[in-house]
């Protein structure tokens, strides 16, 4: 059969195993079926591989990790972890961890925002009102597939932005956005789990606030008797997925609708509001797994091949009662070879193993969603208490359709600066993906060993 056909101009091109359904004041992009064919005919296993696209995305955790127990040795299935890594054990194989890389525009100018702001750039920042950095790796690869896909970029947030100085003369922009879509603007960044699901499904108009499942089901009927029998139950299981994560966005549109009017009546900045007044949900365990699963729909249904997903601003002022943690991150983050912070780094480490399992729970042609991207942990800094970024943290997890190998252990310390740099890892991965560039931030090669 054929895909049915769409009206947007995005989606006029060349016939492919993902197609779209459609309601009133909606669209749903479905992911990879197999009885679909590709380019109207069957492809070998090479061509199969080349059709899966490949992402990238960067979670983003502030203000560094507990050092004790952020450690691997070892390879693959034998790969040993230390205990804030644990979360990663299952999927450890698809893993790597790297150490000993840095970003050397974030050195020696202070804590905190010149610490973060260029974290994905590798830019100088410049001190003062003035914004002035440089595009960020993940808008690079987003410029590169936008007409690929219908959202160049997911950006989103579990943290409202801060503004204002820091005592650096930094912005406090720069402590707020790690994507940046050129010098002078960060991309906006979404922290409200509903706006973010229905910019997913290009979810508007009157009925915005009514079942999209519902709105698609006649269209969902139609396909699913016209697709095999595995392609059906994948359907029928990724409709239930988004019903799942439809009803908890929900749940918080209310609250966010509320607080909206309440900014207004009393002419504030929603951003300026303290959780949950500001609408954004109080326990912040939903609110990240929740934007994860959007990062996973996105990445499953194509609608998006990068993303960014910033857990908590540097200098955060999250709470984490559910860990018997008593002070905000920030300040936990000054004693970080605690108990607590340790607890505060593996469970940041959980949300990343999250996303990374709900990829390899996607099925695509012969391997999974995630074994065709890439995905990013980083932090700003190593060590919270000296606000060491002399190194960061770093784990890449999927393997790139094949052309990023996984389950090592890479260690760049004690090599020269010139082969630690951050910004040659990117230059790495952007390589993989199609973007050739001579140079990236402050980095004119790739990352050897990579």
């Amino acid at each position: 059969m054929k895909p049915a056909s769409s009206s947007s101009n995005r989606f006029n091109r060349a016939v492919s195993r993902r197609t779209l359904l459609r309601g009133t004041g909606v669209a749903m992009a479905l992911p990879w079926l197999e009885s679909i064919p590709v380019w109207g005919g069957e492809q070998s296993a090479a061509a199969e591989t080349l059709a899966s696209p490949q992402r990238f995305a960067a979670v983003f955790m502030g203000c560094g990790i507990n050092q004790d127990h952020w450690w691997a040795k070892g390879s693959g299935t034998d790969m040993e972890l230390g205990k804030s890594l644990a979360p990663m054990e299952a999927i450890k194989h698809k893993m790597n961890f790297i150490t000993g890389l840095f970003n050397e525009n974030a050195t020696d100018v202070g804590i905190h925002p010149g610490q973060t702001g260029n974290i994905l750039s590798g830019a100088s920042l410049k001190k003062g009102s003035e914004l002035r950095g440089d595009i960020s790796m993940d808008q690079v690869l987003a410029n590169h597939f936008a007409n690929q896909t219908v959202a160049p970029s997911l950006v989103l947030g579990c943290e409202q932005p801060v503004t204002g100085y820091h005592e650096t003369n930094f912005s406090m922009a720069y402590s707020s956005h790690i994507s940046w879509q050129n010098a002078t603007s960060p991309v906006p960044m979404e922290v409200y789990p509903s706006l973010a699901f229905d910019s997913l499904f290009d979810n508007h108009g009157s009925r915005r606030m009514e079942s999209i499942l519902d709105r698609v089901q006649e269209d969902a009927a139609s396909l699913s008797r016209r697709v095999s029998r595995s392609d059906r139950t994948k359907i029928d299981e990724y409709l239930s997925s988004v019903r799942e994560v439809e009803k908890r966005a929900a749940s918080m549109r209310a609250a966010q609708s509320k607080a909206a009017a309440r900014a207004q009546d009393r002419g504030q900045d929603m951003a300026k509001m303290k959780r949950p007044d500001d609408g954004l949900p109080e326990d912040i365990r939903e609110h990240m797994r929740l934007m994860c699963d959007l990062v996973a729909i996105g990445f499953q249904t194509d609608k998006s091949r990068v993303a960014t997903l910033l857990l908590n601003r540097d200098l955060s002022g999250l709470f984490y009662p559910f860990l018997d943690v008593t002070n905000t991150h920030h300040s936990a983050s000054h004693n970080d070879r605690s108990d607590e912070y340790e607890r505060i780094s593996r469970y940041y480490c959980s949300q990343y193993a999250y996303l990374a399992s709900k990829l390899d729970a996607m099925p695509e042609g012969d391997s999974t969603v995630l074994d065709h991207s890439c995905l990013l942990f980083i932090s700003s800094m190593w060590s919270g208490n000296a606000h060491d970024s002399s190194k960061v943290p770093v784990l890449l997890t999927g393997g790139l359709s094949g052309t990023l190998e996984t389950g090592r252990v890479l260690d760049y310390i004690g090599k020269d600066d010139d082969d630690r740099k951050l910004c040659s890892m990117y230059l790495s991965i952007m390589d993989r993906m199609g973007v050739k560039l001579d140079r990236f931030g402050d980095a004119e090669q790739q990352l050897a060993g990579l």
